[in-house]
């Protein structure tokens, strides 16, 4: 199934407004015309595809389904990035078109830039495509990693595997028409795609933020009388603090949170469970791989928490029980399935997972996808992601996850924030080390290695810890822990 039949659908059900930006709204049905007329414009120019350069607007769902329409994928780049980094993702389209205001700046040899005022005009008056073809294994989306750890990968994700995701997760104009939810992730996290499309298939209303900032999120909430959100970590972060600080209440019509893509930190999610009471909270875990989500800790859950439920508190540390239609498996190193309780790499498979990059697929021979997250799954199902396997620091033989040190040091009344990494040195090999942000005036460094030894065993506690102001987060709220190293170039080990 092509994603236009899931718009299609919707038009046929439900033709109300479907989306909407700072300027403008559409419908389904305005939507699904504006995506044809688009569509036969990309034939007409021979693309091979569509990179959008922008930020949230009425033309990226445009944009993205009207190189469905057209058969040619949608490629999403991050429009923050340098020059130079954009016009080299841009270049592994050949033939594309380039839209979107930052598309000059992604512009290059064999590539066709159209203004955001063009592709307006074409999409209001142009004329319509024939239908699409319903290829499920067509090549629907692109979006590239972050790249922290070297250049980025093109995820491939195809029709099947976004419409898999939808038809199992959401349930077909579930949503009352007075629903809507505000979209603030950008276009190009796997996030963003599927909150435009599970909620357009739910026949939610969705309305767009194209830049954050805690005031004007809480502001177009109030305004627009929003029902339902999507934030990651970080933004959940200084919505929370912007609300204690303002003294001020969250907007009344709010009744869903979810929360996700990246590890939130535990005094975040205390904070926000107070302030939006009456609310409910959802922790979302899945990866671009995927095709968005994988596990969900529903309200229920953190309910419980909010009531004081110490296995529910517990819980508030996972990431919740695996969705209908996905298994998941956790993998010891000699590629053995473990037990419950057992950490080992977090393994996925399904119809909505791709595991698929513009270099192939790294699939295994029994279709599992590997995370290379490390985790572990309790006797009730849920699952524990304790951080990726890449992070784990090896002491003297040991693997140490930093997760577990971190979760050691936020106890911590004073510590606001903590990231954990493995420094060099000459007798282990690596020791750890960890940065942290005080809450509280007066905390010292010999006051949290005392904290720490006295709950970890002298392997495990930092070696070396430095106050900072602030950790190095990417903008999608994950810790950037390589940026972190570079503080304990001198690290003078005790142990």
């Amino acid at each position: 199934m092509n994603i236009c039949t899931l718009l299609d659908m919707i038009a046929s059900g439900r033709d109300t407004v479907a989306f909407q930006d700072e300027a403008a709204t559409a419908t389904a049905t305005e939507l699904l015309a504006a995506a044809g007329r688009g569509a036969h414009w990309l034939r007409e120019r021979g693309a091979s595809a569509v990179v959008y350069v922008g930020t949230n607007s009425l033309s990226m769902p445009t944009a993205l389904f009207a190189a469905a329409w057209a058969g040619v994928p949608f490629v999403p780049l991050n429009f923050r990035l340098a020059d130079e980094q954009l016009q080299e993702l841009a270049a592994r389209h050949p033939g594309a078109v380039v839209l979107g205001p930052g598309g000059p700046r992604a512009g290059g040899d064999g590539l066709d830039v159209v203004s955001p005022d063009a592709w307006d005009a074409v999409v209001a008056a142009g004329e319509e495509a024939e239908r699409w073809e319903d290829e499920e294994d067509d090549l629907c989306i692109v979006l590239y990693t972050s790249g922290t750890t070297g250049s980025p990968k093109g995820v491939l994700l195809r029709h099947r595997h976004l419409t898999s995701y939808v038809l199992s997760a959401v349930e077909f104009l579930g949503a009352g028409e007075e629903e809507a939810t505000l979209v603030s992730v950008p276009p190009y996290h796997i996030a963003g795609v599927a909150n435009l499309l599970s909620n357009l298939y739910a026949g939610r209303r969705v309305v767009y933020l194209p830049a954050f900032s805690a005031e004007a999120w809480l502001a177009t909430a109030e305004r627009e009388q929003v029902t339902h959100a999507m934030v990651v970590p970080t933004m959940l972060a200084r919505i929370v603090e912007h609300l204690g600080g303002a003294g001020a209440a969250p907007p009344a019509s709010l009744r869903a949170i979810s929360y996700g893509g990246a590890k939130t930190p535990a005094p975040v999610i205390a904070a926000a469970l107070e302030q939006f009471a009456g609310v409910g909270f959802v922790n979302a875990y899945g990866l671009t791989e995927t095709s968005s989500t994988i596990a969900l800790l529903g309200p229920d859950d953190h309910d419980g928490a909010r009531a004081g439920d110490p296995v529910a508190v517990r819980r508030l540390s996972s990431v919740g029980k695996i969705l209908p239609g996905v298994e998941v498996g956790v993998f010891g190193p000699e590629g053995n399935l473990l037990p419950a309780g057992e950490v080992g790499e977090v393994k996925v498979r399904g119809p909505q997972v791709s595991g698929e990059y513009d270099a192939g697929s790294v699939l295994d021979a029994e279709g599992w996808f590997a995370t290379r997250d490390l985790g572990w799954v309790d006797d009730d199902g849920y699952l524990f992601v304790e951080g990726r396997g890449d992070d784990t620091i090896i002491r003297g033989g040991e693997n140490i996850a930093p997760a577990e040190i971190e979760a050691v040091l936020l106890e911590h009344p004073g510590v606001a924030d903590v990231g954990v990494v493995g420094v060099p040195d000459p007798e282990w090999g690596q020791v750890v080390a960890a940065a942290v942000v005080v809450g509280s005036p007066g905390v010292t460094e010999a006051e949290l290695k005392a904290w720490s030894l006295e709950r970890l065993r002298s392997s495990k506690a930092p070696a070396s810890i430095r106050i900072v102001d602030e950790l190095p987060y990417s903008e999608l709220g994950k810790l950037v822990r390589r940026h972190l190293v570079g503080l304990f170039d001198q690290v003078a080990t005790e142990h």
